[in-house]
């Protein structure tokens, strides 16, 4: 089992174990923001399950059907999550707002503190993980998933603060406030979310930095004369670059493709589970002209 799915995994078996505390938390105080928690929680349910297909589907490999294979899987799941994030926010501030009409005081309110801390070390202890397959996977719906389960440790602090406001220093509407601010993040949250799955399905160039390192280690073979047309693009976990080289047009064959194949196996090196597409130009070759992408050189400013 890959790590991403090991991730979803946990992340479904967190969202089962707090949504059941919360769901005794929010009938014994009858606190809104208590109930807003239990809806984040059970939307977190749904939301780690379609993670988990996302992630499932991703993993599989290239098809006839789907030649680039089925990453981009993960920026979907990562948008159903963007959804389900902006529907529990929207029913929050609304349940939220009748409650701060209503003035009325939530009870016990100690049921929710104790349930709240034991989520927020459940959601700490759960984020950690996420973050560190992120960083060894780059996976985008572990990614996204991550930052709802950060925006709950605010949430469930929210909740403490709420029920001790109400419940024992007797300021009426703090719950129902509160309710209304964690709405309001989880609406920031939805978008943060939904920026990385966006720019992975409009095929999104790599940050500067990295198309720039990249550049760096092609530019340590003398052979390339030039590079230009430099395309990058992301899905799931995987990268994809092509380019253009020019190299000495009178070169045989055979010599510029061992000098392709060395390249590539530098580039794999240097960045892992990148797919790389090379054509080779004879010197000064433009095949777009017009184009100032294609026609740039990207080595001049390396050597």
């Amino acid at each position: 089992m890959n790590l991403a799915r090991r991730a979803a995994l946990a992340s479904v078996a967190c969202a089962v174990l707090l949504g059941t505390l919360k769901a005794w938390a929010a009938w014994r105080t009858g606190s809104v923001a208590v109930l807003a928690s239990l809806a984040d929680s059970v939307l977190d349910l749904v939301a780690s399950l379609v993670t988990l297909a996302g992630v499932h589907w991703a993993s599989q490999p290239a098809d006839h059907d789907h030649r680039f294979g089925h990453g981009k899987a993960e920026a979907l799941a990562a948008l159903f999550q963007v959804g389900v994030i902006a529907v529990s926010a929207f029913a929050i501030l609304l349940r939220a707002s009748q409650r701060l009409m209503e003035h009325q005081p939530s009870v016990e309110a100690e049921y929710g503190i104790a349930v709240s801390l034991v989520a927020i070390v459940v959601t700490l202890a759960l984020t950690r993980y996420q973050r560190s397959v992120v960083g060894r996977t780059g996976s985008i719906a572990i990614g996204a998933d991550r930052i709802h389960y950060e925006s709950d440790m605010f949430l469930n602090s929210a909740v403490i603060v709420a029920l001790a406001l109400e419940g024992y220093a007797g300021i009426a509407g703090a719950d129902a406030v509160f309710g209304i601010a964690i709405g309001l993040w989880l609406l920031f949250g939805a978008w943060r979310a939904s920026v990385a799955a966006i720019d992975q399905l409009m095929d999104k160039e790599w940050p500067e930095e990295k198309r720039q390192r990249f550049v760096e280690v092609a530019a340590r073979h003398p052979e390339l004369i030039g590079l230009h047309d430099l395309r990058t693009r992301t899905s799931g976990s995987k990268d994809f670059v092509q380019f253009h080289i020019w190299m000495d047009p009178h070169m045989t064959v055979l010599e510029s493709h061992d000098v392709v194949e060395r390249l590539e196996k530098e580039l794999a090196e240097e960045f892992p589970g990148t797919e790389v597409l090379i054509h080779v130009d004879p010197e000064g070759q433009i095949d777009e002209p017009g184009n100032p992408l294609a026609e740039t050189d990207l080595l001049k400013d390396t050597r």
